[in-house]
């Protein structure tokens, strides 16, 4: 059997895409899709289109060099897509594609989750101060 050195394996397991190595570009892609940001963005446009305000009006906190970051990199990965529309003022319109419908149902989960399951959190995390203190 044939001993392959380090390099060669990181390199299978680039084309294989093995996110738990930190070179592959899965890993970079699963940072981008776990942003809190991103997370948000995505689970607010699976309602359907938006314009920027409402965006920024639907996600308390973002602000607007954050959210034009965020959009321009969804846009950039393929997962929504920027209508422009010539009227005065000027109106753009952000809908998931169809891969970012797909990443939704999966965002929209967790945030989901995280709403539903916050108390039992929040006491899980007293609890384990109370204990460390």
């Amino acid at each position: 059997m044939a001993t392959t050195t380090a390099a060669q394996r990181r390199e299978q397991a680039r084309i294989a895409y093995d996110a738990y190595l930190r070179d592959c570009p899965t890993n970079q892609l699963l940072d981008r899709i776990s942003d809190k940001w991103v997370a948000l963005v995505v689970s607010a446009l699976a309602a359907g289109p938006m314009r920027y305000s409402e965006l920024g009006r639907k996600i308390a906190g973002v602000s607007p060099k954050m959210l034009t970051q965020t959009l321009r990199t969804l846009e950039r990965d393929g997962l929504l897509s920027r209508t422009v529309t010539p009227s005065v003022p000027v109106r753009v319109d952000y809908t998931l594609t169809p891969l970012g419908q797909s990443l939704a149902l999966l965002l929209t989960a967790v945030k989901d989750w995280a709403e539903t399951h916050f108390d039992e959190v929040h006491k899980a995390r007293e609890q384990y101060d109370a204990a460390a203190s």
